[in-house]
């Protein structure tokens, strides 16, 4: 017999699950069969990250196909998707960089009908995700950051979207097992101040940007000052947005017109 929602309740709860209850609603309406409910039980019990056990994640009202080895999008993310929509009336071309599954791309594309949506990831299993989330309109490429990227959109792109990996090398270890086990270190890893990547991005934002464009990037609360100086030294007009309900912070770089 398959397992019971008790039963499977029992086996979350005992793994270390603190939202049991859920997860197990999720992994049942999820199953097709008795036998993939046992094998998705087991995986994870086996503390494979509930996303990848299900094939999916929730983001901004979409599921977002995933697979083992991908970086699952983060409820907080939605923040910067948020901000991004929010300046993104008149752009034309928006671009999802160091796009993983492609969530936010998949999101930006869902609120702004008619833009041309690009994604780009230097991981080959990203890629491949990101493919089936963005929809048949929008191009993922694979490559390191702006190298992916058709070179007739210099100057063109009005949201530049970059969830890039801000984790300091010497924390990655301190990241709960569900991250640093089972998603890819390129994903996490922000280098020594977990802003290496950042650096990158900015360096190059403002040829890529067309006047009056926005760069967005995700950083942690005590990253957020040197995120802002960062932005400001490669010319961009930088400010701060904050949400304490996600505790998410988003930093905002406008190329002046």
């Amino acid at each position: 017999m398959p397992p019971s929602y008790a039963h499977v309740v029992t086996a979350l709860r005992s793994a270390g699950c603190v939202f049991a209850e859920d997860e197990a609603r999720l992994i049942l309406s999820t199953a097709r069969t008795p036998a993939e409910l046992t094998v998705m039980v087991d995986r994870r019990v086996a503390g494979l990250p509930l996303e990848h056990v299900l094939g999916w994640a929730g983001f901004r009202g979409l599921r977002i196909a995933v697979e083992p080895g991908v970086f699952v999008p983060r409820r907080r993310t939605e923040f910067l998707v948020e901000q991004a929509v929010a300046l993104a009336p008149g752009a034309s071309v928006v671009v999802d960089l160091c796009c993983g599954s492609g969530a936010v791309g998949a999101a930006l594309a869902a609120a702004l009908p008619g833009v041309e949506l690009h994604a780009s990831d230097v991981d080959p299993a990203a890629v491949r995700c990101a493919r089936r989330n963005v929809g048949a309109g929008a191009r993922v490429h694979e490559g390191d950051l702006f190298e992916a990227l058709p070179h007739d959109l210099r100057g063109r792109v009005g949201i530049l979207a970059a969830n890039v990996p801000y984790v300091p090398s010497g924390e990655v270890g301190l990241l709960p097992p569900e991250a640093r086990d089972h998603e890819p270190l390129v994903a996490l890893d922000g280098g020594g101040d977990g802003l290496d990547v950042l650096r990158r991005v900015a360096g190059e934002a403002p040829r890529w940007l067309a006047p009056g464009g926005s760069l967005l990037v995700e950083t942690s609360e005590r990253q957020a000052g040197p995120a802002v100086e960062i932005l400001a030294g490669a010319g961009l007009i930088p400010r701060l947005e904050v949400s304490e309900e996600l505790y998410a912070n988003v930093v905002i770089g406008l190329k002046g017109s």
